[in-house]
């Protein structure tokens, strides 16, 4: 029987890559992380073989990588050699298998998350010195008693 590729989803993150490897009740599976590539390989019930070899965009750390397996799926987590740094495909050839897809709902544009948290930590500190700054107390003097509120409004 021929073997055929796994359906494959991917996302990035500042210090991973996440691979999910869509084989439902799968069995015999191996996964083989290397430092540029992923070799994948299973059966599903039906004894059907599944293989993917993927060579990276970039170098990954092998040692700090692992996979885990449930009744769905197996899904790796490889480790990038340079963190913080986006990868805008998965594969080192710029091509699109038609069995690789983007995990749109895992998916996020972790690069712009570092300026808005800035942004956020800019503001708060302005926060903070607008209410530490030593400026004399408000005048109290518009604040009148309840009495004469009440008096103001019956008039």
């Amino acid at each position: 029987m021929a073997r055929q590729h796994a359906r494959t989803l991917w996302y990035d993150r500042p210090k991973y890559v996440f691979m999910e490897f869509c084989v439902e009740d799968s069995s015999d599976v191996h996964v083989l992380i290397e430092d540029h590539r992923i070799v994948f390989s299973c059966k599903n019930p039906d004894g059907v073989e599944f293989y993917n070899e993927i060579e990276f965009y970039a170098k990954v750390n092998c040692k700090d990588s692992q996979d885990k397996r449930s009744g769905r799926s197996i899904t790796c987590f490889v480790r990038k050699w340079k963190e913080k740094v986006a990868w805008p495909r998965l594969t080192k050839e710029d091509i699109k298998p038609a069995w690789l897809s983007v995990d749109f709902d895992n998916w996020r544009d972790w690069e712009g998350d570092e300026e808005v948290e800035l942004a956020q930590v800019e503001h708060y500190a302005e926060l903070l010195k607008k209410v530490s700054t030593k400026s004399p107390p408000p005048a109290m003097d518009d604040l009148d008693d309840d009495s004469d509120s009440a008096d103001a409004r019956s008039n």
